[in-house]
């Protein structure tokens, strides 16, 4: 296990990422031609969408749908545009996030609220979950049957995102301490696992005319792998590479987030460190010896062990549910890989 893992999944990452820009930037949305003040809408919606997608990452997310059509033998191409409904979905996500969240940098640079404007930032996002089906709706080479399948996927996962990001939001809102560690993997469970791992692969799988089982497969250790994926951001943002994470190091401290470390301490945590906690969770300080503090109150519940276990026992459990069926050797190898790359990754 470890880096020596992760570098094969990290290299399929790399391998696959300029065919997803390609795709991304010849199937951009745009605006109907001859639109009377077409120049203005491409100025308020479409451009600052396209620059906030083309800046995205590693193309985790649609590197899944392709893998997962790769894993039922099927033909990537066919996935391409469904590997791209699923970043316009993460580029909506994310602009909508920054605002709820309030947040100053996104990608390096200033959010698209601080930039474009709140009002124009929110329909920019919209612009973005519409692409996410529409997208889909004008590729000629899915048929009827697998559209209406992929669709009605990606609408849960919509769903079960905003469910979550419900949770997250109001538990903030509402200043709720009372959140258990089951609350908190149900909430990331929404917020994050469907759309980061499981609603990929398994859309992937169904552009690549795979089984039910292997749908349903892919999607299980999607959930399972996905949730290791969060509970590695969170220990990374909480005992990470500070030099690497820069001004997001302990943000979560900063913004109070309930993250299962969080929710696991106070459950075991004497009553006056208990308090001390929240206490330093409710100031959003950004001074470092008071993050320092609260993380040395989580590593003494033992909820920062807990938690490094937990992803471990996840990677491994999405592991278990491609036991018992046939994949493409390549693909069955990098999923693998693909778990423990979710938990041992340091950035």
């Amino acid at each position: 296990m470890g880096e020596a893992h992760g570098r094969l999944f990290a290299a399929y990452l790399a391998q696959k990422r300029p065919a997803i820009n390609a795709y991304l930037a010849e199937h951009a949305p745009k605006p109907e031609a001859g639109t009377q003040a077409q120049d203005d809408m491409e100025r308020y919606a479409y451009a600052p969408l396209a620059r906030f997608t083309e800046a995205g990452g590693k193309r985790t997310r649609p590197a899944l749908v392709l893998l997962g059509a790769e894993a039922v033998g099927g033909d990537e191409a066919r996935a391409l545009s469904c590997a791209s409904a699923i970043e316009y979905f993460q580029s909506a996500a994310l602009i909508h996030d920054d605002i709820a969240d309030e947040g100053q940098l996104r990608r390096g640079e200033p959010c698209t609220y601080l930039t474009e404007g709140t009002g124009v930032a929110i329909n920019i996002g919209d612009l973005g979950i519409v692409h996410t089906f529409a997208g889909i709706l004008d590729d000629c080479t899915l048929d009827a049957e697998t559209k209406l399948s992929v669709l009605s996927l990606l609408a849960r996962m919509e769903q079960r995102t905003v469910e979550g990001q419900a949770l997250d939001l109001g538990w903030t809102r509402d200043g709720r301490w009372d959140i258990t560690p089951d609350d908190y993997r149900v909430m990331a469970r929404h917020k994050t696992a469907y759309y980061s791992a499981a609603t990929p692969l398994a859309a992937g799988a169904i552009t690549g005319g795979g089984t039910k089982e292997q749908v349903a497969a892919l999607h299980a250790f999607g959930m399972d792998a996905g949730l290791a994926f969060q509970l590695q951001d969170d220990l990374l943002n909480l005992v990470g590479d500070a030099e690497k994470q820069g001004k997001d190091f302990r943000s979560d401290i900063t913004e109070g987030k309930r993250t299962l470390a969080v929710c696991l301490a106070l459950e075991k945590l004497p009553e006056a460190a208990h308090d001390e906690l929240i206490s330093i969770l409710s100031a959003h300080t950004e001074d470092p010896d008071t993050q320092a503090r609260a993380v040395a109150l989580m590593d003494e519940a033992g909820a920062i062990d807990a938690v490094r276990e937990e992803a471990h026992g996840l990677a491994a459990s999405a592991k278990s549910h491609l036991e018992g069926l046939s994949w493409a050797a390549d693909a069955e190898e990098l999923l693998l890989d693909m778990a423990d790359f979710f938990v041992e990754r340091a950035g």
